[in-house]
Order: structure tokens, then sequence, then C-alpha cells
């Protein structure tokens, strides 16, 4: 014998609710906002008639719609909001520009990035780690691995520098850890578990739903917090869950429910709703890049955001992460080895989506960092967990120089490390201060028990 289910437990006596939804989620809440405009307009029309009896009496004794609709609707919030208090936020964006923050999981070896030239510590810790003849030179005897050549045209125009000896002292060399603390800038003891660019964004007043992104499938570290993050693989990916050919009925039964009801929850479901349907203009045709522009790889996560960014949607702060830089062995600085092809695929991807937004590439800047840097000898053939990190910086303004920061050699390491000549939480404040005209009490509040020191990154 089959048993069959109920998908409608709490309607046994409603058949017809099947014909709204097959889900029964969706089914429910659109037959809610099919009651609450039917008894809104009827008390509408009662309230009509009660100002025609009373209206020389003036006993104010009527019921307005808002007041209403606010008692009938509070019982599908739980059913509705779920899906939009994350996306909750204010148009009007008061501070222009886009920061973007890359992040390398797995600790970069930032001396297979940006080293000084003939450094005799380099020859003698690691003679077979060493940037190649084909490497591109920076300022201050500095010089760039050749898997950064898609990026030359920025480094000539003195779009693209390198903060060297970037950390922090409560930086340890657990990924976890460093990674936890990098993304909240600082302990979460000091931050209360806040991300700093979802700390960021308050002093960046209000904007669109989209002005804080996440690109991936979970929100990162950096952008949790108090001001709602979108965390997306796609464009496309951002819809109401449900029912294909029901989806228009419940984006109209959403909106009947949560507008004029005097809630808090209005405005997040309204603009929730805007997120939406700028996701789906957007989707609705494929994105065409700029004529030559082909994205790869960690490409595709930029690509997301150059159709946010070119479709209007006002993305103020974004994050991308790219893993494969715990290089304990096989490591391959030089072209065609294992860490440079990693590099090589971000910098073709920085390239692409610079030159996707043409014009627009002037309000952006790209900052790319990593948990922490690695052990300056070669362990034979990798590296091992260390201090002291390379900060990159790709920005529509002109920087200050292509080798940023304090640089005073290797001749004391810390403990086999690169010292921390430039802290990392001073170098990602200097980089949002410079992007978005921040004062130093605004950056201040963003790193919580730290006192902010400028490092000079634009010209």
């Amino acid at each position: 014998m089959e048993m069959t289910v109920n998908p409608y437990p709490l309607h046994p006596e409603c058949p017809d609710l099947r014909r709204l939804a097959d889900n029964p989620a969706e089914a429910l809440l659109r037959a809610e906002a099919d009651i609450v405009a039917a008894e809104s307009a009827a008390e509408a029309d009662r309230y009509r008639r009660l100002e025609e009896i009373e209206e020389a009496q003036q006993d104010g004794r009527g019921v307005t719609r808002r007041t209403f609709v606010a008692g009938a609707a509070a019982t599908a919030t739980a059913l509705a909001t779920a899906q939009f208090v994350t996306t909750s936020a204010s148009f009007a964006a008061t501070k222009t520009g886009t920061l973007i923050h890359v992040f390398l999981y797995g600790g970069l070896d930032g001396l297979s990035l940006v080293a000084p030239a003939s450094d005799p510590v380099l020859t003698k810790a690691r003679p077979d780690l060493l940037l190649g003849e084909d490497s591109l030179a920076l300022a201050r005897g500095f010089k760039l691995t050749s898997a950064f050549a898609p990026l030359e045209k920025w480094l000539k125009a003195g779009q693209l520098g390198f903060v060297p000896a970037a950390s922090d002292p409560r930086l340890s060399r657990s990924h976890f850890q460093a990674a936890d603390a990098c993304n909240l800038g600082g302990l979460p003891g000091e931050t209360g578990g806040r991300g700093w660019l979802d700390s960021l964004v308050d002093a960046l007043g209000k904007g669109t739903a989209f002005r804080s992104v996440g690109i991936g499938s979970t929100l990162p570290r950096s952008l949790v917090g108090v001001n709602g993050a979108i965390s997306l693989n796609s464009v496309g990916d951002l819809r109401l869950n449900g029912d294909d050919k029901f989806r228009a009925a419940t984006e109209k039964a959403i909106r009947g429910l949560f507008t004029g009801i005097n809630h808090p929850v209005e405005e997040a479901v309204i603009e929730g709703m805007g997120a939406l349907a700028t996701a789906q203009k957007l989707a609705a045709k494929p994105y065409a890049a700029a004529e030559g522009v082909e994205y790869r790889g960690v490409g595709n996560s930029f690509k997301q955001l150059a159709q946010l960014i070119k479709g209007g949607a006002n993305v103020r702060v974004a994050t991308v992460g790219m893993g494969g830089y715990d290089t304990h062995e096989n490591q391959g600085t030089r072209e065609g080895g294992q860490l440079w092809r990693r590099l090589n695929e971000l910098a073709a991807a920085m390239a692409a989506f610079f030159t996707d937004l043409g014009d627009q590439a002037a309000d952006v800047t790209i900052m790319v960092s990593s948990e922490f840097g690695r052990r300056v000898a070669s362990n034979g053939g990798g590296t091992d967990h260390g201090h002291g990190g390379v900060v990159t910086v790709l920005s529509g303004r002109k920087l200050a120089s292509s080798l940023l920061g304090t640089w005073n050699g290797l001749d004391k390491l810390d403990s086999g490390d690169v010292p921390e000549y430039n802290n990392m939480f001073n170098v990602y404040g200097s980089v949002a201060q410079g992007r978005f005209g921040l004062t130093n009490a605004e950056v201040d509040k963003i790193f919580p028990r730290q006192k902010f020191t400028p490092v000079k990154i634009y010209a």
C-alpha cells in the first residue's frame, strides 16, 4: 500500500493551494498576499463609508491601510524576509569608487613575487628559487616576477605597486588563525568577529544593495558583519528561490505584503527586490566583455564584478579568493613552475578586468594579499610558513612608486623570516583611505585596538 504525504499539512481543507505553487511555502505566501489584498481593499472601502458618515463628527475612527496591513502581514514575515535581510542597504552612495580585496589562500611566498635584485642573502638562502633574468624592473633595485608580465602596461603607467615586508605581530604561522586575523583586521576578540571590509562600509555611507559583494559560494570573513553583503558565484545566481513558473507571482505577493507596512523589514524587502531586479536585468542576456578580453580561471570571478560595475550596480567593496599558494614543495618560481603559473593566472585576470572596465577602471583599486609570507630559506624545493608577505596594489589612480612602504633589507632576519617593515593593517587602511578619501579617524574605527599610521600608497 502506498502512503501519500500531504505537502500542505496546515491547510488540508484547501486543495486550491496546489494551483498557486508546487512549493508549499510559496503557495502559503501567495495565499496570504491574496487574503491581505482582499481584506485591505474591503477595509479601504469600509473606511471610505465611515468617512462619509462621520465626516461631520471628525472623530478619527478610521483605520488606515498602513496600520491594517502592518498587522495582517506580520504572520508572513518569517516566510518572506529570509532572502532579503542580507541585501539590506540604502541608495545614493556618498563615497565613490570600488575597492576589491583579492585574498591568496595558503600563504604567498612574497620573495617569489618581488625581491631585491642580486641580493647576497637570497642567493645563499634560496639559490633554487631566485627570480629569472626575464624579471621586470621595479623601483629601489627590486624586480618583479615575469609571471606578472600581463600587467606591464599598468606598471609602466605607474598604477601597479608592491608593499614588501608586510605583516602584523598578531599573525601566527597557522593558516586558519592568520587568515582569520587578516580578514577581520585583528583578533576575533578585538573585532567582535566583524570583518574589516564590513567596518569599512560604515565609513562609505549609504549605497545600493550591491555595495558589498563577495564572489564565491560562501561569504568571506572580511565581509561578515551588519551591512548585509551579498555572496554569489555569478550574477545569474542571484534570484528568488522557488518554482520558475511561479516566480513572478511570488515577487508580486512579496511586494504586496511588505509595501506600506511601516515596519523596518519593509526597506530590506524593497531593496532586496531591487537587487533581484538588477541582477535579473544584467543576467537577461549573456555578458559581452570588451573586444579582445578573455577571462580564464580566477578571471571568471573578476568577470562577475565587471558585469556588476559596468551594469551600474554601484559596487563599493568586493572580494575574490584564490587558493593554491601553500608551496611547501615543487614551488617553481620561474616560468612554467607551479607558483609562477598561479601568479600568471592572477595577473592575466587582473589585466583582463582592467581592460574590460575601460574608463571605469579609473575608479577601481585592487589590493592583493595573503595570510602570511614564507621563510627566506628554501626547504629544498619549496618554502615553509613565515612572515613578511607582500601586498599588491593595482589602481586606476597613479601610485607613489612601484615599490611602496619601508624596506630596510634582509641583513637582519626575524627568526629566518622577512622582518615586518610595514604593518599589514596600516597598508590595508592606507589603500582604503586613498581610494575613498577617508580621514585617519575613520580608518581607526575600521581596525580596533590599532593606531593607524598611514603608508604612502598614492601619488
